[in-house]
């Protein structure tokens, strides 16, 4: 009998880098939404993969940035309450640009716990010329000991195979903390709030999509037949940004609803009744009851 295996790796790095993709990539299956928007997942999303006798639990953290209200800071300790307790980091960067403020932040904390890290630079197919991932690669290495350093496309799913021989590696001999067939410890109706905010992050212009909040407040199966019935609030910050949610004759709202239940239908795999309402709940982002409530503390 083969000796089982775990690591618990956190996944880090400044918004919109890509974590929330790669993470979607290497389970096979959506778990964390994504959209070209920064800040996208609010809060810590695990993941598990198990293969063979490697069970690898990530930790998807919130993108690492200077908070602006109740809700960033929250986000922003989630990122450090990531860090702490993990076996290792897998540390998301661009192919170009800058060191960001945020990164150095980030390295100082893998400096403080000499913690193993695994440097993945994402997107590299955005890169036309081979010299200057060679130059971002040279770069960040020069910053800190990263055990290995794998560029990738999320979104081509290139280099994926390499990284997660990398990850298997880091692995130690323990039992495994969850069932083989686990794929995420987010709730149901978790899950399906945070996918119809994506389907929001993706129709919605600049900052109206990062003042709402998705509460689903009913999830029964029908007993009659094969159809799940979900209901949610929509909260939104301003009456005029719940104009805009809604749309001219209820048109905008209804592609939210329409795009959320396809996704919803493909994920639980069956038929499903969703039914959205919009109202108004001004400044929740700075309100620590609401932000609770939400759940995204």
């Amino acid at each position: 009998m083969q000796e089982t295996k775990t690591a618990f790796i956190a996944i880090v790095g400044c918004p919109n880098v890509g974590k929330s993709s790669i993470l979607n990539a290497l389970l096979g299956q959506k778990v964390a939404i994504v959209s070209d928007k920064p800040q996208t997942t609010r809060t810590r999303i695990m993941g598990v993969l198990t293969e063979g006798e490697t069970q690898l639990v990530f930790t998807d953290t919130p993108g690492f940035h200077r908070p602006h209200n109740k809700l960033g800071e929250k986000m922003v300790q989630a990122v450090s309450d990531g860090i702490s307790g993990v076996d290792a980091c897998m540390f998301v960067v661009e192919p170009q640009g800058k060191l960001r403020e945020a990164e150095e932040h980030l390295i100082e904390k893998f400096k403080a716990q000499k913690m193993p890290v695994i440097l993945v630079i994402n997107k590299i197919d955005t890169v036309a010329e081979k010299t200057d991932l060679m130059m971002r690669i040279a770069q960040m290495s020069a910053l800190y000991d990263f055990t290995a350093v794998v560029p990738v496309s999320a979104i081509k799913k290139d280099g994926l195979d390499a990284l997660l021989d990398e990850l298997k590696a880091l692995a130690f001999p323990s039992a495994h903390f969850f069932p083989e067939d686990t794929l995420t410890d987010q709730p149901e109706r978790v899950l399906a709030a945070e996918v119809i905010r994506e389907k929001m992050l993706r129709l919605l212009d600049k900052e109206i999509p990062h003042g709402v909040a998705v509460s689903v407040e009913k999830m029964r199966e029908r007993t009659d037949k094969d159809l799940l019935d979900i209901e949610a609030i929509i909260y939104c910050e301003k009456e005029s940004h719940k104009g805009i949610i809604i749309g001219k004759k209820g048109a905008m709202l209804k592609r939210i609803s329409t795009y959320a239940r396809q996704d919803l239908e493909r994920f639980f795999d069956c038929k499903i009744n969703l039914q959205c309402w919009v109202k108004v709940k001004e400044g929740w982002r700075n309100r620590e009851g609401l932000i609770h409530n939400f759940g995204l503390d």
